[in-house]
């Protein structure tokens, strides 16, 4: 274990820690008004480990649906998280095996943007690290969790106070942060347009996936940016 990556890690960690504990209690408040117990509301943070389909599911939960299509409905939310595993895989291939499993359990939103950050950065993304800016979102991430469980019914509606507009507000920003990226706004036209789309005639949480898939396939129709293009050509020495 390198010491100086984890006090790294931990110190990136508390500023994602400290942003996202409003949507630890928001869940947590969510949770108990759609009828889940305080300790099936921790295990559920404790195990799932994933905001968005936490929420999605919990409100299918109150809705009473058939087991099948909340199965269905998280698979739809987080089928960004195989294009996750899939770009993380070239920083993380020195990992062991129970690292990787750790690993990918760990890899929420904010450790996949900051992950990819430091790979392209050459920073390199070393298990000490990892570990250390995963541990201290998780842990926060239960603690607000708990705490929004236990004063969740003195807060009632979430919505009634535009609580529900914090996990929006939290996809935008990550969105945002890379701006920068060549091909950022015809993707992001392309999703957002798609995923419009699809809530109209197809529904939710479907229009997630199928809004993520418009963009992956205007991101595969855009020509390579430069730096990469020159790299693959024959006179770059690799084709």
């Amino acid at each position: 274990m390198n010491r100086s990556d984890f006090r790294e890690g931990l110190r990136g960690g508390v500023i994602v820690a400290l942003s996202s504990a409003p949507f630890g209690a928001l869940f947590g408040a969510v949770a108990v008004d759609n009828g889940l117990s305080f300790l099936e509301t921790l295990l559920m943070s404790a195990t799932v480990y994933a905001g968005a389909s936490q929420l999605v599911g919990i409100e299918l939960f109150g809705q009473r649906v058939e087991p099948w299509l909340v199965v269905l409905s998280v698979f739809a939310v987080n089928f960004r998280h195989i294009l996750y595993s899939a770009a993380m895989a070239k920083y993380i291939g020195h990992y062991s095996l129970p690292q990787k499993a750790l690993a990918f359990f760990m890899l929420i939103d904010p450790a996949f943007a900051e992950g990819v950050r430091r790979g392209e950065s050459g920073q390199g993304v070393s298990f000490s690290w990892y570990i250390g800016f995963g541990v201290v979102v998780y842990l926060s991430w239960s603690v607000a969790t708990m705490l929004g469980a236990f004063f969740g019914r003195m807060i009632g509606d979430p919505a009634s106070i535009g609580i529900d507009i914090l996990l929006p507000v939290y996809f935008l920003g990550m969105v945002l942060a890379f701006r920068r990226r060549p091909g950022f706004g015809p993707i992001v036209l392309a999703s957002a347009l798609g995923s419009v789309a699809a809530y109209h005639f197809v529904g939710s949480p479907w229009h997630v996936s199928l809004g993520a898939a418009a963009g992956i396939i205007v991101a595969t129709l855009l020509p390579l940016p430069a730096p990469v293009a020159e790299a693959a050509s024959p006179e770059g020495g690799e084709a």
